[in-house]
């Protein structure tokens, strides 16, 4: 059976037009391709060349850097380690108003040690407050013995009389406490503070050795 080349319809007779659409049917070899393509059921498409594939390069990975900071190499000290040298103590040796307040702290003991250890006993200032502690501290002491030797007789006579005494003890060692520390302190102001009797005696001295 024929079939028409424009719409598909079967041809039920042979005329040169088509009676469903009036196509006119030029030649048997265009009903019979019509025929087989309405008989596939399709027809067929002319497919669009496909585009070439964009073309692409491998791009090499680079590691990204951190702006905040940067990793230490290894084998590199500590933090710790980069103190600066200024921090570092330098020495060892005192200052004159501290070396003559310690020539205090001992009594006879300190003002002996300032007085013949370099470079203090050097300083004029050191050897004044070094020399008075020593004669504070022999005056002190001989207070003390006479004290006692006082007490004793005053209780070979009357009890009473020594126990009164106690008191008057108590109040002359605080004031020689007092002083002591008064003495420390002056020292370490940078000042030149001079017990009456034992001060010239000392500036005297620590003059003569200079």
């Amino acid at each position: 059976m024929a079939f028409c080349g424009k719409c598909g319809a079967a041809l039920t007779q042979e005329t040169g037009f088509c009676g469903s659409c009036g196509a006119a049917i030029n030649s048997p070899a265009q009903v019979g391709a019509a025929a087989s393509t309405a008989s596939a059921g399709w027809e067929p498409v002319n497919s669009a060349p496909q585009p070439p594939a964009a073309a692409w390069s491998p791009v090499a990975n680079q590691q990204a850097q951190s702006a905040g900071w940067s990793q230490a190499p290894a084998g590199a000290p500590p933090a710790a380690a980069a103190v600066p040298a200024a921090m570092a103590n330098t020495g060892t040796g005192l200052t004159p108003n501290m070396a003559g307040a310690l020539a205090y702290s001992l009594g006879i003991i300190t003002g002996v040690l300032f007085l013949v250890l370099e470079p203090y006993r050097r300083d004029r200032f050191v050897r004044f407050h070094a020399m008075q502690s020593i004669l504070y501290f022999v005056a002190a002491v001989a207070f003390s013995i006479v004290w006692r030797i006082m007490v004793g007789t005053l209780m070979s006579i009357s009890g009473w009389i020594a126990l009164a005494t106690v008191p008057i003890r108590l109040l002359i060692s605080l004031g020689l406490f007092c002083l002591w520390v008064f003495l420390m302190y002056q020292a370490y102001s940078g000042r030149e503070f001079s017990i009456p009797i034992l001060g010239p005696i000392a500036k005297k001295q620590a003059e003569s050795q200079g």
